[in-house]
């Protein structure tokens, strides 16, 4: 975000989410200085679903912490080629380096705490 009024704007409200799959995304914080860092609350309704893909970024190392709040019945199912740490409900990787994705969400929402930071950029 370039400026506070830009964050205002964006914040907490729903937006689609990339790639066209489906998902909505509510920014939670962002920030550049003096560590690029953002938080989303993350929805994935049923039929959503993200296909496999990274996340590249311009400089630096990309890191992203996804906790689960709440799991879809069926489905919804996080999948990562080399996750950093891995559980049940907690995922940190690298979406620069790591190709990422997400099963199609199917008998209830999904909804994930989402943080990610970049270092050395």
């Amino acid at each position: 975000m370039s400026s506070l009024h830009d964050y205002f704007r964006n914040a907490l409200r729903w937006r689609r989410g990339r790639q066209d799959s489906g998902y909505d995304k509510m920014l939670l914080l962002t920030a550049a200085w003096p560590l690029r860092f953002d938080s989303y609350l993350i929805r994935y309704p049923p039929g959503a679903e993200i296909p496999p893909h990274t996340d590249p970024v311009s400089r630096g190392r990309h890191y992203r912490l996804n906790i689960v709040l709440k799991r879809s019945p069926i489905g919804g199912e996080f999948i990562c080629s080399a996750p950093i740490f891995a559980s049940a409900r907690i995922k940190l990787f690298r979406p620069d380096a790591c190709e990422h994705s997400v099963t199609r969400v199917e008998g209830g929402s999904r909804y994930v705490l989402s943080v990610g930071w970049v270092l050395g950029h």
